[in-house]
């Protein structure tokens, strides 16, 4: 496939309610391309996850275009064009660690082969060998979480979309978590979109940086990094790091700027 993987043309996205129309995202122009790791940085309110759901096709824009591998978002549910790791691990506690990331692969009719096999190569990605046979309640929140990813990788789309997979963690935890995705998405060459509310993760994860302002949400910034695709934790302390964390924050503090 040719062409940018995500791309977004005067997309705008309201919802009607009670006390009348919420214009969570406005007039956003964004082109996401295969291979990228994209994070989407904002305050609370700033439509970044509801961006992330209209390329899940669990919103739907109001106005303009968005297209996933050159065709509607409905269309790319559809195909598998992704998986979706969201917020909470959200594993069914009554299922093993291996029966939450086969119920996909159950869903879509794949043989009870293929999902066995399935099942031992994404546990093998995300370091969870040995855990399958495993409950939710006996892993860590991490673990779980890394769980969470291996079923969102299990019928291997092209395409991942975190919600802030790591913000409940504290941050050894994450910081953990954030080389293990760096190297997942090294050895798949997946194209990641990441929602975070955090500068250093954004900064450390990222090909390209989103910084979005709210009310309506909108795209203040496009930061593409000049960081190297390997990256050792410690990178966060070089003269390169420092200045794309600076450039993020001040798109941050502009955007706030015109709510004023």
């Amino acid at each position: 496939m040719s062409g940018p993987v995500i791309e977004a043309k005067g997309l705008g996205l309201t919802f009607q309610t009670g006390d009348g129309p919420v214009h969570a995202l406005k007039d956003v122009n964004l082109t996401v391309e295969k291979g990228d790791f994209v994070s989407f940085i904002g305050p609370s309110g700033c439509g970044k996850t509801t961006f992330l759901r209209a390329i899940a096709a669990l919103e739907h824009p109001t106005e303009g275009t968005l297209t996933v591998n050159g065709m509607s978002s409905d269309a790319a549910r559809q195909a598998r064009a992704y998986g979706y790791v969201f917020q909470a691990a959200g594993l069914y506690p009554w299922r093993t660690i291996a029966g939450n990331i086969r119920l996909p692969l159950e869903i879509m009719g794949f043989s009870r082969a293929e999902q066995v096999a399935r099942v031992e190569k994404v546990l093998a990605l995300v370091d969870l060998e040995g855990f399958g046979k495993k409950f939710p309640w006996q892993l860590s929140g991490g673990m779980q979480q890394r769980a969470s990813i291996a079923r969102a990788l299990a019928f291997d789309a092209d395409i991942l979309l975190m919600d802030e997979p790591f913000g409940a963690l504290d941050e050894i935890v994450r910081d953990k978590l954030n080389e293990e995705v760096l190297k997942l998405w090294a050895r798949t060459e997946k194209t990641i979109g990441f929602v975070t509310h955090s500068i250093p993760e954004a900064v450390y994860l990222s090909t390209k940086i989103v910084v979005m302002s709210p009310r309506p949400g909108r795209i203040t910034d496009v930061i593409e990094s000049p960081l190297p695709k390997e990256r050792p934790l410690d990178i966060r302390d070089s003269k390169e790091f420092i200045e794309i964390a600076h450039r993020v924050r001040e798109g941050l503090r502009a955007g706030h700027g015109d709510e004023v």
